[in-house]
């Protein structure tokens, strides 16, 4: 709409001025009231009596105010040119007349200012003076008094008219919204149509005024789209009467569809946006900031990101395929790429908003169109990982090492994105899957490639390598796994020319490998070899996470089987036969088929090595892969019988499998019916044993296990009762000291533990490498005497024994007497308490150990001795916990720490005797340069604070000075947790007594946690500062109002 031109007439030649069009806006919105005092006079009529009041006030002064002739003048031009009636029966169409009217003269008014205004030339001597303002610029009064008249405009001149359906219907908006709506009179002129166009035609010219434009279409811009769309497309004749259809409330309101002309509209306009260049990201962008949110990236971006309906409705919208494009894979072509760029919005709200809605978009289009999907959305994506591949082509001859076949940029944006689809959309189709499964390898060597040094993809490579794992099929995991430890050849890895380098900004870039000359054959041996061997390291890793879905304990049973299928192949069968039946050809051709046979053994070997290293007791989470285990191990029994090539490994082996089954069978785990049919699986095993092994004890047990299990444990001898305990008592032994669980997890620790001996064996006896000292079991080095014996016992030989055990190499020999010693000091025996020193000695000794059983025997031995010899053994420990780094590691230290943590705890309200050495020692150890030592020490104060009640209160301002500059000021973010934990601890420990105790600092220490809650950036930091508010709130709480007791005195006069 062009804008108005001059005006024409000599009454309206001068500008009018603002003021007396802002106060008529004034007059007619000025509040009203009822003249009469009556109950019965309604919302309705006090709403109309005031529309009418104001009616008449505006039109007397502009008829009588000398000063309000210009504008009466410039009204009367506008309606002159005006194509609308502007006096109706219809009170409500009266003012919206008016109102437009003065809009329109305020938007003239406004162009005239403008016109007529020449601003000066700014004075260079005064540069820092603000430029004149422009005479039509509105103040924030005056702009939410026009802000008002237009809401007015909207909800009296085109919301009543809209047809349900279209927009959001006007009563059920605003309690005012239902008023209005009732006094609304459509059986009079003008008609409802006549009204609609002439409100949005109005509104419109207005629009066209910059200032006010931006009035209008922040706040109305849907009612008007919404009125535009009924005027211009709707196929109706007649005039509209949509007060005669509504509907009845306001589910059934919000549930009135939208009439089929608008929706072809809309999705007719909806798909010309889309194929437009960044079409998807305007739909995206209007979508978003149309339902409330704001502009993309506001305030409301994170709101935004978590409706997840919102979400999948812009999905759906993007994937379904519109009847304007010529078919699904031309509509696909031209939008996939818009949907990956979505991904890669820079601003961290941006892409918290668009990262979800792309995220569903791929989801919603694998789902119902995978074949179009694979081509135009995943094949894109991971075309990176793809270039790398061992079975891309790449020219051998015409690559120049070094150059660059992915660079930095394009490998993070590529992870990234696979990261979002996959682990954050988290949806296993199958399309998803099987288009990641061929990269898993290229995966996984950046993974092996991340853990050698700081990468920020590190964790994205893990958690997608972890979420694929998890949501194959267990045959594919499994064969994954199997490409990664290099097992299958088949399965699609890293090119052999491509290599992973890091690059300029921290990232990771892919390259052409230099090529080795022969005569470095070898480097590129050891190169080989450490790649295998960190490459087993690191899968050992990523399984330790896939404990609980059961891969790692399945993964474990295939090695097991697959080292049971080597060692079944007849030696005869690899021995060359002579010289001369043989060509060259075919020899050399055997001897590669025995190395790579050797080879892969030794593979195995290895991984079997490092599983058992790595896993912990929850390897197996079922008795499905127990009974597997076990049967791998008794078939490994069986295949050694058969080459006769038993040792004492083997048997060891045979008998614990065996004693693991006993377990089962009496009573550490509930058994099913079910679990006895996966039992049987071992009958014919059993049967084997007994009657093939040599040693008369296995036979018997074999057989008596084979009736248990045939009887569904109804029938058991005493000799798998025998069995069963003699297991459970053998892993005692062997340091394995805990709470055990009734589950899967108390025997499977014990298989663990021997197949260790046994893997170490096999791969000694497979390198060449005898040992000269004779296999000795577990348990035959340990002391014989045990803790359960009675004070004065114990014979200055069997003190001796133990004493030498401390220092065995073996590791469950030393913390087994380690933990004789513990218990002897804590039974008060004689022999113990009489060489305090020399176990002082011995237990500070092994605090440095790196195994974790050791160094908490030593824990446990040190705290016990200084509970009954406190003051000659506190010093000690004070004195090496304060010493500096030079003279003890930080991990003795921190172990140091541990002890004395014990000893507080242990001494109770004594600890009080030893209040002043302790409490300078940690706060000296505040100031460490060890973050670490920093985090120990305000640990070890908060845990002396409990204890000292009253005689906190010498110290109790140096305590919270520390504590205070600690929580504000250190760098460390353990630390700055440690410092607010003390303070939950020292208000847990004081309870009620923390208002005498705490009354000089108690207002400081609120201040330090509001900080804490409002300012830190740590959330965990933040959780202990809400349990210390929650702490100190119960304790004012109890102290302002006490609790009420029915208690009766009894007073007794002298």
């Amino acid at each position: 709409m062009a804008a108005p031109g001059p005006a024409v007439g000599s009454g309206a030649v001068e500008t009018s001025g603002l003021d007396q069009i802002l106060e008529g806006l004034k007059l007619l919105l000025s509040p009203g009231g009822s003249g009469s005092s009556s109950l019965q006079i309604t919302k309705h009529d006090i709403l109309l009596a005031t529309l009418k009041s104001n009616l008449s006030a505006l039109e007397d002064k502009l008829l009588k105010d000398p000063q309000w002739k210009k504008l009466k003048l410039l009204r009367d031009e506008i309606v002159n040119k005006a194509e609308w009636p502007q006096n109706s029966v219809d009170i409500t169409w009266s003012f919206t007349s008016q109102a437009l009217l003065l809009l329109l003269c305020l938007k003239e008014t406004m162009i005239r200012l403008a016109a007529a205004f020449n601003p000066g030339k700014p004075n260079p001597r005064t540069p820092e003076v603000a430029p004149a303002l422009s005479p039509d610029t509105l103040s924030i009064s005056q702009q939410k008094m026009v802000q008002s008249i237009l809401q007015f405009v909207v909800i009296w001149g085109v919301c009543p008219y809209l047809m349900p359906g279209v927009g959001v219907p006007l009563r059920y908006r605003t309690e005012f919204g239902a008023i209005v709506q009732d006094v609304v009179r459509l059986d009079v002129a003008p008609h409802a149509t006549r009204r609609l166009y002439t409100s949005c035609k109005a509104l419109l010219s207005v629009g066209q005024h910059k200032s006010l434009g931006s009035l209008i279409f922040c706040r109305h811009f849907g009612d008007i789209a919404a009125g535009l769309c009924q005027l211009g497309f709707c196929p109706t004749k007649k005039p509209l009467t949509p007060m005669e259809e509504s509907c009845t409330d306001v589910k059934t309101q919000l549930r009135c569809r939208a009439p089929a002309w608008l929706r072809r509209l809309c999705g007719q306009l909806l798909s010309e946006r889309l194929m437009r260049p960044s079409g998807v990201q305007a739909v995206v962008r209007g979508i978003l900031e149309g339902a409330g949110a704001g502009a993309a990236g506001g305030s409301d971006a994170e709101a935004t990101a978590a409706d997840w309906k919102k979400c999948d409705l812009i999905a759906k919208i993007l994937a379904a395929c519109p009847q304007q494009s010529l078919s699904p894979e031309s509509y696909y072509r031209n939008i996939c790429p818009q949907i990956l760029d979505l991904f890669h919005f820079q601003d961290k709200l941006t892409v918290q908003q668009f990262q979800r809605v792309s995220t569903t978009t791929f989801i919603t289009m694998s789902r119902e169109q995978p074949q179009l999907a694979a081509k135009y959305l995943l094949q894109p994506m991971l075309a990176p990982l793809h270039r790398c591949l061992n079975t891309a082509e790449v020219p051998e001859n015409d690559i120049v090492p070094g150059t660059i076949l992915v660079s930095e940029e394009e490998l993070s944006r590529c992870i990234e994105d696979v990261f979002k689809v996959y682990v954050v959309g988290n949806e296993p189709l199958t399309v998803l899957l099987d288009s990641l499964l061929p990269v898993l390898g290229v995966l996984f060597s950046l993974y092996c490639f991340t853990k050698q040094s700081v990468s920020h993809i590190r964790s994205f490579c893990q958690e997608i390598l972890l979420w694929i794992l998890e949501k194959l099929e267990r045959r594919k995991a499994i064969s994954s796994l199997k490409g990664f430890a290099g097992l299958d050849k088949a399965i699609p890895s890293l090119h052999s020319l491509c290599q992973f380098r890091a690059a300029t900004q921290g990232g990771i870039m892919i390259t052409v490998k230099e090529a080795i000359s022969d005569e470095d054959e070898d480097e590129t041996l050891y190169q080989k070899l450490s790649s295998e061997q960190s490459q087993v390291e690191h899968l050992g890793d990523l399984l330790s996470h896939c404990q609980e879905c059961g891969l790692a304990g399945d993964f474990f049973i295939f090695c097991l089987k697959e080292l049971t299928h080597l060692a079944m192949e007849s030696e005869t069968e690899l021995k060359p036969k002579p010289f001369s039946s043989k060509s060259l050809l075919e020899l050399e051709q055997h001897h590669a088929i025995l190395v790579e046979s050797q080879e892969r053994k030794l593979l195995v070997l290895q991984l079997l090595a490092v599983l058992c290293k790595r896993m912990s007791e929850q390897i197996f989470t079922n008795i499905t892969q127990v009974v597997d285990f076990v049967v791998a191990t008794l078939q490994r029994a069986c295949v050694s019988l058969a080459h006769e090539a038993e040792s004492t490994v083997e048997s060891q082996t045979l008998s614990m499998s065996m004693g693991l089954v006993a377990v089962m069978l009496g009573g550490a785990v509930q058994l099913k019916s079910s679990d006895f049919v996966v039992l049987k699986q071992l009958l014919p095993l059993l049967e084997k044993v007994s009657n093939t092994y040599p040693d008369p004890v296995i036979q018997e047990l074999a057989a008596d296990l084979r009736i248990t299990i045939s009887t569904h444990g109804a029938f058991s001898t005493e000799t798998v009762t025998v069995a069963a305990q003699s297991t459970l008592k053998k892993k005692d032994t062997e340091g394995k000291i805990g709470e055990q669980q009734i589950s899967c997890n108390r025997y499977t620790e014990v298989a663990q533990s021997h197949l260790e001996q046994q893997l170490s064996c096999e791969q000694s006896s497979q390198t060449g490498q005898e040992s000269n000292a004779a296999f000795i079991p577990m348990g035959i080095n340990e002391p014989s005497t045990t803790a359960n014996q009675q004070s004065g016992s114990i014979t200055t030989e069997q003190f001796q024994e133990v004493l030498l055990s401390a220092y065995d190499p073996q590791i469950p020999a030393r913390a087994a007497a380690l933990r004789t010693l513990s218990c002897w000091v804590e039974q008060r025996e004689a022999k113990a308490l009489e060489s305090q020193e020399q176990l002082l000695k011995i237990f500070l000794k092994n605090l440095e150990h790196e195994d974790s059983f050791v160094y908490l025997s030593a824990i446990q031995g040190v705290a016990l001795l200084s509970d009954v010899y406190p003051e000659k053994i506190l010093v000690d420990l004070l004195a090496q916990y304060d010493s500096g780094k030079d003279k003890y590691t930080p991990e003795t230290r921190m172990k140091v720490g541990e002890v004395l943590m014990r000893i507080v705890r242990a001494l109770g309200d004594m600890v009080s005797k030893y209040r002043e050495p302790l409490i300078h020692t940690f706060l000296r150890g505040v100031k460490d340069p060890d973050g670490m030592h920093r985090a120990s020490s305000l640990a070890n104060l908060g845990e002396l604070c409990q204890h000292l009640d009253f005689l906190l209160g010498p110290v109790i301002h140096e305590v919270t000075t520390c504590l205070i500059a600690v929580a504000k000021t250190d760098h460390e973010v353990q630390v700055r947790r440690a410092a607010i934990h003390v303070i939950v601890l020292l208000l847990r420990g004081l309870s009620q007594k923390a208002t005498e105790v705490l009354r000089d600092v108690l207002k400081d220490l609120y201040h330090l946690l509001k900080h804490v809650v409002r300012l830190e950036s740590d959330d965990v930091a933040k959780l202990h500062a809400q349990l210390a508010l929650e702490e100190l709130d119960e304790i004012m709480r109890n102290f302002l109002f006490p609790p009420q007791k029915l208690e009766k005195k009894i007073m007794v006069l002298p």
